[in-house]
């Protein structure tokens, strides 16, 4: 499966063509095919202002964007990398809080594709050394890079000294290439989660991790020991109850936080999360004061979001529709605790590499009418994948327009590239 990307810039365009011809890594493990691609740029990695390096499951994204709002609340500049882009791939690299221009991406990855073409890297490890490259070139005052797949061997997985590193949610995600038979590894599934995540503790660099189930914190504990990373764990060195507030507590005191605008009580934990790695670093300075800031000021595209008017929800008026990029159990469980005991119709449409009773279980009882979709230009699951739990319609467009008009909110959700067209066609474009 690749990561699909399309640019209306023929210069950008012409890259991605390029990285679109790259093959996935299959088979291939390890970090020597980024380390060489990068000493061939100059090692731009070895240059970055202080790192915030986050992995996990879910919630990875969240806390990156909590990161970089309440840096930029205490006056920061802050480059920032997530993964996957929803509608361009210039949002996966972010400059000074604004996102790559067209002229600068499709020089950067010229840059990297003419000079690696002996190397055969892959798109994630082109994509991470041109984040690196811009990032390098740019003055900043922090970097937040949110990991891509697993940790150990994520391609963004080559910075010596982070200035902090975390964990938010771990789960079952990405069997094909995290679940691999290896020697010497973890072979208890969600454990070997817990080894792949925490791959990325660096000797040094606090660690802070969200709890987990306690075969999980002692191998990450065990990795941690071997890196030389302090560890901080969520129950144990700080804590957080999410409420009416956030009611935050480590060794250096307690913060009364706002909850995020973004809705569902995960977030509260996300946000947590991103205040807890401030806390246990010593590179940037930020007041109690930004962080509350950055809390309420911070948005994160598809996840639980009302979409607004547009040329999308209009074909379904009078009625809330709702966004959720999620695609996991832990994903379908956090979408079924927001709309607990409301009834709604889903819409859905996920990766052939998913399994749609994830998202579909946790709502059952509470479904008016279930739509599955197809994922245009993406190997996504047909009709029969559904086992006739719900209708088919050729696309989002047409799911909506053959709603009942009951006024019952809608939910589309399954898979954020998805959630990428949805937000194209309703023009709401992330900047």
């Amino acid at each position: 499966m690749k990561d699909f990307a399309a640019s209306e810039n023929p210069a950008v365009q012409a890259q991605l063509d390029r990285l679109a011809a790259l093959s996935l890594p299959q088979g291939r493990l390890g970090l020597e095919v980024i380390r060489d691609l990068l000493a061939l740029l100059g090692d731009p990695q070895k240059r970055l202002p202080p790192v915030f390096h986050v992995a996990g499951t879910n919630g990875k994204g969240s806390t990156c964007a909590y990161l970089r709002s309440i840096l930029e609340a205490q006056g920061l500049t802050v480059h920032s990398a997530i993964k996957p882009h929803l509608v361009r791939y210039n949002e996966r690299i972010r400059i000074a809080g604004q996102l790559v221009s067209d002229e600068e991406l499709a020089s950067l990855l010229k840059e990297v594709l003419d000079i690696g073409e002996g190397l055969g890297p892959s798109f994630f490890e082109v994509t991470t050394a041109a984040t690196f490259l811009a990032f390098a070139r740019h003055p900043a005052d922090a970097c937040v890079i949110e990991v891509g797949l697993g940790g150990r061997f994520d391609a963004t997985n080559v910075m010596e000294q982070p200035a902090a590193c975390g964990i938010a949610t771990l789960g079952i995600d990405h069997e094909a290439f995290l679940l691999v038979p290896e020697e010497g590894v973890p072979t208890e599934p969600m454990v070997r989660i817990a080894f792949e995540k925490s791959g990325i503790a660096r000797a040094g660099s606090p660690l802070v991790t969200q709890s987990y189930a306690e075969p999980l914190e002692a191998e990450i504990a065990r990795i941690a020991d071997l890196a030389g990373a302090p560890l901080f764990r969520r129950g144990h060195e700080w804590s957080a109850e999410v409420g009416d507030t956030i009611e935050y507590r480590d060794n250096r005191g307690t913060l009364t936080l706002p909850l995020p605008q973004l809705p569902g009580k995960h977030q509260g934990d996300n946000a947590a999360l991103a205040v807890a790695m401030i806390r246990h670093q010593d590179k940037v300075e930020v007041s109690a004061e930004a962080m509350a800031e950055g809390i309420r000021s911070a948005r994160w595209p598809a996840r639980l979001q009302l979409l607004a008017q547009g040329p999308l929800t209009a074909l379904t008026p009078n009625r809330e529709v709702w966004l959720d990029g999620g695609h996991n159990a832990d994903a379908g469980l956090a979408i079924g605790r927001h709309f607990a005991g409301q009834r709604l119709h889903l819409v859905i449409g996920m990766l052939a590499n998913r399994y749609p009773q994830t998202i579909i279980d946790p709502l059952e009882g509470q479904l008016a009418s279930v739509t599955a979709v197809p994922i245009d230009g993406s190997d996504s699951h047909g009709e029969a994948a559904y086992g006739g739990r719900a209708d088919w319609a050729p696309d989002v467009a047409t799911a909506l327009q053959n709603l009942p008009d009951d006024g019952l909110p809608v939910l589309i959700a399954g898979s954020l590239y998805l959630a990428g067209k949805v937000l194209a066609a309703n023009d709401e474009i992330p900047d």
